[in-house]
């Protein structure tokens, strides 16, 4: 009998951990949208940002569009207590992150956080190595929908040990959080993560310029045809519940308009988290009309969760393509160089093909709408060669219905 009692107990305990062992089901069906502190502010972060920022993203239209999730990157830490549990920072978050979390949910949107797989953040706050467990105990207590788990100080770590160690973690609480990795793609994580988080990071940080690389000495942050060009082979990783995440959107950060609408154009197409990085509380509304272009976003968020890809380039022109639901697919005409280029497109005379979605563009055997997403006007449909022209930095992207 106590053989038998013993083995029931190392039996209940194998399938207590596998039922441990995973992440929440049913979250990100479609790339997460929202807003996030760091782009913008730095560790500049107080509970009156957070308030007013919620307040905004309502106000704008941006709630409307889709955005849900409000989230505080680093530097809200305070110190841990005698019992080892996060507290924030007292002078910056005086109320207490359960009354701003309450103030979030409110508002109809979404609580997010942050933190690191190391004994410290990026910014030097208390990380949470070996305290996974406790911290993801607070932030369910918090109200947190959402955690953003970075990699800074993580010398002697394996990527897939401590990022399966806070999956497991959250999953205990019993609370559903929204798992962002935060790896800078160092380690693949396209190669291992659909199981552990819900959107991954392909590359280091991104900054506000077309096209750049701005060396910190020990890493580089990147502007947005940098971390575009790291986007490629990323493709079939990618699906609903699992996102290639190619890092924050800069939009609204200093960059030109045209280059605004090409970045948030092109995020679209990759499926990527629509994840706003700007002021929201002060933007232009050139800003504001293209964060919240239903047209734009609904691409992104299309429910085949297929990621675009570059079907044709030529002289620094780059024409994308991503099939959507209803036999529908979104082509994007994206203008890399420094001046206007003009576009001869046949359609009868290129046929797309996404051989990993097993979807085609024939447009010899079938006649598509076109719709310009930026314009919002008709032009015609692919009986008749496409004639434009493309801004420099800039895109036509358009939406082809049968």
């Amino acid at each position: 009998m106590p053989i038998i009692k013993t083995l029931l107990g190392v039996l209940f305990l194998v399938a207590s951990l596998s039922i441990c062992a995973q992440k929440f089901d049913g979250l990100a069906l479609t790339p997460p949208m929202g807003w996030n502190s760091w782009n913008n502010f730095g560790c500049d972060v107080d509970e009156k940002l957070i308030r007013e920022t919620a307040d905004a993203i309502v106000v704008s239209g941006m709630k409307a569009a889709g955005y849900e999730h409000v989230v505080i990157d680093d530097c809200w830490h305070g110190e841990r207590d005698s019992l080892g549990f996060i507290r924030p920072d007292s002078k910056r978050f005086p109320s207490g992150m359960k009354a701003l979390g309450d103030y979030i949910h409110s508002k109809g949107l979404k609580f997010g956080i942050y933190s690191d797989v190391g004994a410290k953040t990026c910014g030097g706050r208390p990380g949470s190595r070996g305290h996974e467990y406790q911290d993801a105990k607070t932030y369910a207590s918090w109200g947190v929908d959402y955690l953003k788990y970075d990699w800074c100080n993580s010398e002697g770590l394996s990527p897939l040990g401590a990022y399966t160690t806070m999956r497991d973690a959250l999953f205990n609480t019993g609370r559903p959080i929204v798992f962002s990795i935060c790896e800078w793609g160092d380690n693949k994580p396209w190669e291992w993560a659909k199981n552990i988080g819900h959107l991954w990071r392909t590359t280091g940080d991104i900054t506000h310029c077309w096209d750049c690389e701005e060396n910190h000495g020990t890493w580089s942050s990147f502007g947005i045809m940098r971390i575009l060009d790291k986007q490629k082979g990323l493709k079939t990783y990618a699906g609903p519940g699992r996102w290639n995440d190619p890092d924050m959107l800069e939009v609204g950060n200093g960059m030109t308009i045209n280059e605004d609408r090409a970045h948030f154009s092109m995020w679209a197409m990759l499926a990527g988290p629509l994840i706003a990085g700007n002021d929201v509380r002060k933007m232009s509304n050139e800003t504001r009309e293209i964060l919240t272009n239903r047209e734009v976003i609904a691409v992104n968020q299309d429910p085949l969760g297929i990621q675009g890809f570059p079907a044709v380039s030529a002289d620094g022109l780059e024409i994308w393509a991503k099939p959507l639901s209803n036999d529908a697919w979104a082509i994007c005409f994206l203008n890399r160089n420094n001046e206007t280029k003009d576009v001869s497109f046949v359609w009868k005379e290129n046929l797309i093909k996404d051989d990993s979605a097993q979807r085609h563009l024939d447009s010899r055997q079938n006649t598509y709408n076109i719709r310009d997403l930026w314009s919002k006007r008709s032009m015609g449909t692919t009986e008749n060669p496409l004639r434009a022209t493309v801004p420099s930095h800039d895109v036509l992207m358009l939406r082809l219905s049968k």
